[in-house]
């Protein structure tokens, strides 16, 4: 795993003024390259909801694929939610809804690519947290329990910090 040093975690916050009051961050002096992060998601519920949805009688419809393009317009809209993001060009946004019997309930994946100044691992989180959000939506007619659980950036590659890719079993 390639991860920041927490010793250098305080020192050089950009995100910061010289009096510590948040600020955007300037990219213009920065070249544009190729960044890819990766993010997922994981929605529990009862086997009767997931059956359910899996046969396609949910109340509201088509619950995975409103699900899926949710994801990838909350990724288009990261620097309207989140304050201190940069508004990005996406060249790629792929969000994936895999059901896992075992769990029950879904396993959510978002892929988000760009050639910019600056990395796209909040867009990926987005994503799998909007299309989360909105497979509850879509199924709490079903069941109020879901349970959304980890959320995380499992990889990101490009930019000045290098690549970052979760330790396996975390």
């Amino acid at each position: 795993m390639t991860q920041e040093n927490p010793e250098n975690l305080l020192t050089g916050l950009n995100h910061l003024d010289d009096r510590g009051q948040a600020q955007m961050v300037d990219v213009s002096g920065k070249a544009p390259t190729i960044r890819e992060a990766v993010a997922v998601a994981r929605v529990k519920m009862l086997a009767e909801t997931f059956n359910a949805i899996q046969a396609g009688n949910a109340p509201k419809g088509d619950v995975l694929g409103t699900a899926r393009l949710a994801g990838i317009m909350a990724a288009k809209q990261t620097a309207s939610l989140i304050p201190l993001c940069h508004p990005l060009p996406l060249h790629k946004v792929e969000v994936q809804v895999t059901p896992d019997p075992q769990l029950p309930g879904y396993q959510l994946q978002a892929i988000v690519k760009t050639k910019a100044e600056t990395g796209v691992e909040m867009e990926a989180l987005t994503a799998v947290s909007v299309a989360a959000l909105t497979l509850y939506d879509m199924a709490k007619a079903l069941e109020k329990s879901i349970q959304i659980e980890a959320i995380q950036l499992v990889s990101k590659t490009g930019g000045k910090s290098g690549n970052y890719h979760l330790e396996k079993g975390r």
